[in-house]
């Protein structure tokens, strides 16, 4: 077991962690007895995997512990409804999906990013695209954790308390392991559409959003009129009808970027080459620095028929949120039942800003993003920054009792509650 000063910071810089200092086991059962033993001094407990969260959904001002060191292996095993992944969950999915990929296996989505970490993703619902893709939470059907007491406990597919331990926030325990749904590998490709009519995508938004198995509408606000790229990704193996904004012109020729003017060495392949699914899903290679670096991101998710509304919206309040903003993206994320998801029990839409990494200037944009999309009852990601913390958890949107019920019996100690979730 390995013990160090804490990671001060996340990945993005905005947020200094609070840990007196950071533990990584060396097995799971040293993770058993460091966990009882902090719990029983009555000190808080975090789990912190890659640190992609803009928000303090990682921090505590106790224990930070790493699953990095288990030396837990990724495999592929047989289950009753196929071979499922079982995977350590402190790797990241740049680890996992090549190896599941060599087995002929696959995942149904990813993320934008293949370097966050498998729980961390799954706790926080993290999400990739596609109408018909739930988040990659949606994937897990059973997980293990370690609890307060100590105890290694499994939850498996057919127990009731998995759909409220997958979008766990760390709130239950320190995960060691997730079983994942996987299908036959599949070839993907991907082809960007550039400099799109504003008024014609948004007219055209639901069609844009089935023109792939994942598909992602980017538009910096510069010029409110045109759209600054609309990138599918096609399954070969389910083609699709394009939308007619996108069928009546031609695909980009040259590899872009999603925040304009980026150079795009780290993004994923474009201009139609296929390639195994988990090199084109994502948005940018796993052996590169993701996105722009230096940056901060807030999401909001808003039920499906608020899409053709997103365009306009946004067109509107130009003037205040383009001064802050690098890129806004859309993207369409399918219901699922867990219940601490955002997506719980809607279709969805969801409004993704990166912003620059530059608080002042971001808090008045993101708040008039917030204002104007308020109609729409938005429910903001776990994982990001809100102007409004009260769209982390609208009334009635989760079932908060069934989440609490849960809780208190894993986590009698009340060792791994945090200020995000229990303010």
């Amino acid at each position: 077991m390995t013990t160090s000063d804490p990671a001060r910071i996340n990945w993005a810089g905005n947020v200094t962690y609070r840990a007196r200092e950071l533990v990584a086991p060396g097995s799971t059962s040293e993770l058993q007895e460091v966990v009882a033993a902090a719990a029983a001094d009555g000190m808080r407990v975090r789990a912190l995997g890659s640190r992609h969260s803009f928000s303090t959904v990682a921090d505590t001002d106790g224990l930070h512990v790493s699953a990095r060191d288990l030396g837990l292996p990724v495999e592929v095993e047989d289950g009753p409804d196929g071979p499922v992944a079982v995977v350590p969950a402190a790797a990241t999915y740049a680890e996992v999906a090549p190896v599941l990929h060599a087995a002929g296996r696959a995942l149904h989505t990813m993320g934008s990013l293949p370097h966050i970490s498998v729980a961390g993703a799954c706790a926080t619902s993290t999400h990739g695209s596609g109408d018909d893709n739930g988040s990659l939470a949606t994937a897990v059907t059973a997980l293990e954790l370690v609890t307060s007491a100590g105890e290694l406990v499994r939850i498996g597919a057919d127990d009731p308390d998995l759909r409220g331990a997958v979008v766990s926030l760390g709130a239950l325990g320190v995960v060691t392991r997730l079983w994942l749904r996987t299908e036959p590998t599949y070839d993907v490709r991907q082809r960007v559409w550039a400099d799109l009519p504003a008024a014609e995508v948004a007219e055209q938004l639901p069609a844009v959003l089935a023109s792939g198995d994942s598909v992602s509408v980017f538009t910096d606000l510069s010029d409110p009129e045109r759209v600054t790229s609309v990138w599918v990704k096609e399954r070969l193996d389910s083609p699709r009808a394009l939308a007619p904004c996108l069928a009546s012109r031609a695909p980009a020729d040259r590899e872009l970027h999603p925040v304009p003017g980026v150079d795009p060495l780290a993004t994923s392949p474009q201009q139609g080459v296929p390639g195994p699914w988990h090199e084109r899903l994502p948005h940018f290679r796993a052996a590169h620095l993701p996105s722009v670096g230096e940056e901060l991101q807030s999401e909001l998710f808003l039920p499906r028929a608020a899409a053709p509304h997103l365009l306009p919206t946004m067109t509107a309040i130009a003037p205040l949120v383009a001064p802050a903003l690098l890129v806004h993206e859309i993207r369409s994320i399918a219901a699922d039942d867990l219940w601490l998801s955002p997506f719980r029990g809607r279709d969805t839409v969801a409004a993704h800003f990166t912003w620059r990494p530059d608080a002042a200037l971001v808090r008045p944009a993101l708040r008039a993003v917030e204002d104007a999309l308020a109609p729409w009852e938005p429910r903001a990601h776990w994982g990001k920054i809100t102007a409004t913390p009260a769209l982390r958890d609208p009334g009635g949107a989760y079932d908060r009792a069934g989440f609490e019920a849960l809780r208190a019996r894993l986590d009698p100690a009340g060792a791994f509650r945090n200020d995000l979730l229990d303010p």
